[in-house]
């Protein structure tokens, strides 16, 4: 099992920046692909970014391409999201998780709060 502590999240301006990290501990965090996913008050949690373990392939969900970038430093055991032209819709407790394609296969964590306004 991978225990999972996110961070990073914030109050910022419409148009602001923040970058998300995610540090795992426990089984071995390099053989797993990790995503991030959010959810918004009174929605469900959704899909937004995902990284495989080694081979670099990379998804995301179309309301975030081109501002958010995913990656991982697997010596770090550390996955992140730099989050770019932030916009109130992104508003979201930000989550971590181990990843099949882009579904959750693990435990949550406590999540980090991220507060968009305009």
């Amino acid at each position: 099992q991978v225990q999972l502590v996110e961070s990073g999240g914030g109050l910022v301006q419409a148009g602001g920046s923040l970058r998300l990290s995610c540090a795992a501990s426990g089984r071995t965090f390099s053989s797993y692909a990790m995503g991030w996913f959010r959810q918004a008050p009174g929605k469900e949690r959704e899909f937004v970014a995902a990284t495989s373990w080694s081979d670099g392939r990379i998804a995301y969900a179309d309301s975030v391409k081109g501002r958010f970038t995913i990656s991982r430093d697997n010596a770090k055991n550390t996955v992140y999201l730099q989050m770019n032209s932030l916009k109130p819709e992104d508003t979201a407790v930000y989550y971590c998780n181990a990843v099949l394609h882009t579904s959750p296969i693990g435990s949550w964590g406590q999540g980090t709060q991220v507060t968009v306004s305009s």
